[in-house]
């Protein structure tokens, strides 16, 4: 006799809906290291060069510089706010994903358990069918050892 699992269609449909899932998010994951990496980078230029234009201004600097660096650094952090909004919806998109896969996983224990509790019962069935065949082999040895 060999098991079936009745569910067994819809625990390979939720199966692949957890590793397509599981996908979605490794991508997510990609992109907001991606936009958190820009982000960083584009930080710590700012940083730079307003460390150098600092320097610049104890030692001298002309106005023309100054002003030009000034607009460097505005148009740098307009850059990294736009930067920070997609770091911030990146990481909304990841977390998304994130909860679908704890769904996922949640929906496919669901049915791994089912199909474990479906087998158990399958065995015992078949332990309880193999008992009562025994039982009836061995009556049927007792009658003819009593007839002979």
């Amino acid at each position: 006799m060999k098991f079936d699992y009745k569910f067994q269609h819809i625990l390979t449909l939720k199966e692949r809906e957890k590793e397509e899932t599981y996908s979605l998010y490794e991508e997510s994951v990609r992109q907001f290291e991606r936009a958190a990496k820009n982000l960083y980078e584009l930080l710590k230029k700012k940083e730079v060069l307003e460390q150098f234009q600092s320097e610049k201004l104890e030692t001298g600097f002309s106005i023309q510089k100054i002003r030009h660096h000034q607009l460097f650094i505005n148009n740098l952090e307009e850059t990294i706010d736009y930067w920070q909004k997609q770091v911030m919806a990146t990481r909304n998109e990841m977390k998304h994903w994130e909860e679908k896969l704890l769904e996922s996983n949640i929906e496919v224990k669901k049915y791994e358990k089912m199909k474990d509790k479906s087998y158990k019962y399958f065995q015992e069935l078949i332990n309880t069918y193999e008992n009562n065949q025994m039982d009836e082999i061995a009556a049927i040895q007792f009658q003819h050892r009593k007839g002979n």
